[in-house]
């Protein structure tokens, strides 16, 4: 699904409201035909993978704050934050439901007329926000206080991408002259650098997400070879690899349950990786075909990915992997499992030789049933007998 409008789409996000009702939210940069870069804010129907033909609210920047370049949507889903070419960065705030969608802008001091913001990411709990410069300049905020936790502005040489780990504890990120770092998300101070050869350039990173299994993926070139590296983030030591793509990476991204690792090229191809088995599970060649992927995010709650380009708009795709248990199908399953368990202990009790169910011998009369010998016990057929005090 193209997804073209007003302007050139330059980037995506999901924004995941309440019932589990998903929209999402396109940055438009400027045309011949617009003066004017865009923020439009779509539906997404799950039954026919795709996006409303017309945008359920939108926010028309003014001239002086140029094109927007990342968002960053709040876990909540209430609230956002747009990077700029020129005006820094700016919040956006929800209101109301799909029928009556208001998109309030506020002023975010702490990040307003600070410059381009080639990062923008949130923690899982929403507690922190991070960003990071084309300048090199990292800055953590508490959330929503806004509070300054880090001010460094020689973090990098320039920012290239970066991520915030499912504890809140690190903060994962990569250089445009190929270095990786990690910081200390609680006060921005550094931790480390990763270890990488001579040759290698690490580019994206992003940590696992399903609380299992503590690892940052980084997407390494060496040359004309990339790879995708696993670090432990205990010892932040490299514990292995794989040829995924297969070809320069522009973009990575995780699943929220931790499940999907995916990726995206130069020239428009995604592949999507199985983390359990770090085996490619989907592939869509072509996608954007000979355009580099400027965004790619997993749906909240579909195994759906959104990706987008200047070239080919905002695209929509379903992923061809094992289809997720449902809560109800769980559910059902139990409840077949217990019915099955009654029936076999039933059969069970009726063929068996226990006390309450012996068994008759040749000239025995016939055995009277459990129910009448409970109903009667003054019966001289009594299986307790009398008791001799």
């Amino acid at each position: 699904m193209e997804q073209r409008g007003r302007g050139i789409v330059t980037c995506g996000s999901w924004i995941r409201r309440s019932d589990n009702v998903n929209l999402v939210v396109l940055g438009k940069s400027r045309t011949s035909n617009s003066s004017s870069s865009v923020l439009d804010i779509f539906s997404f129907d799950p039954i026919t993978t795709s996006l409303a033909p017309s945008p359920l609210a939108s926010y028309v920047l003014e001239e002086t704050e140029g094109d927007v370049v990342a968002i960053a949507v709040h876990p909540s889903g209430d609230d956002f934050i747009c990077s700029t070419t020129k005006g820094g960065c700016k919040l956006f705030e929800l209101h109301g439901q799909e029928t009556n969608l208001k998109l309030l802008a506020k002023e975010l001091p702490p990040l307003q007329d600070v410059g381009t913001q080639k990062c923008l990411v949130f923690s899982v709990d929403g507690s922190r926000f991070a960003s990071g410069g084309v300048d090199g300049h990292l800055r953590i905020l508490e959330w929503p206080s806004q509070r300054i936790i880090a001010d460094e502005r020689r973090a990098h040489k320039s920012f290239r991408d970066m991520d915030i780990s499912l504890d809140s504890a690190f903060l994962a990120s990569t250089s445009t002259d190929g270095s990786a770092r990690i910081w200390n998300v609680e006060d921005g101070a550094p931790l480390t650098t990763v270890t990488r050869n001579s040759d290698e350039k690490i580019e994206l990173c992003r940590f696992s997400k399903d609380g299992t299994k503590p690892f940052l993926f980084c997407a390494v070139q060496r040359g004309d070879k990339a790879t995708t590296a696993v670090y432990d983030i205990s010892t932040w030591k490299k514990i292995g690899y794989k040829r995924l793509l297969k070809k320069p990476a522009c973009i990575m991204s995780v699943s929220l349950d931790g499940k999907y690792l995916a990726l995206g090229s130069k020239d428009g191809d995604i592949c999507v990786a199985e983390v359990k088995k770090m085996e490619v599970s989907h592939w869509s060649r072509r996608l954007h075909l000979g355009t580099c992927i400027t965004s790619l995010e997993f749906c909240p709650s579909q195994r759906v990915v959104l990706t987008t380009s200047d070239e080919w708009g905002a695209v929509v795709s379903k992923l061809n992997v094992p289809a997720d248990w449902k809560e109800w199908q769980i559910y059902l399953l139990l409840v077949g499992l217990f019915l099955a368990s009654a029936v076999a202990f039933y059969i069970f009790f009726e063929n068996s030789d226990s006390f309450w169910n012996f068994p008759l011998g040749r000239n025995q009369p016939a055995r009277p049933k459990f129910g009448s010998v409970l109903q009667d016990p003054q019966s001289s057929d009594d299986v307790f007998g009398p008791l001799d005090m």
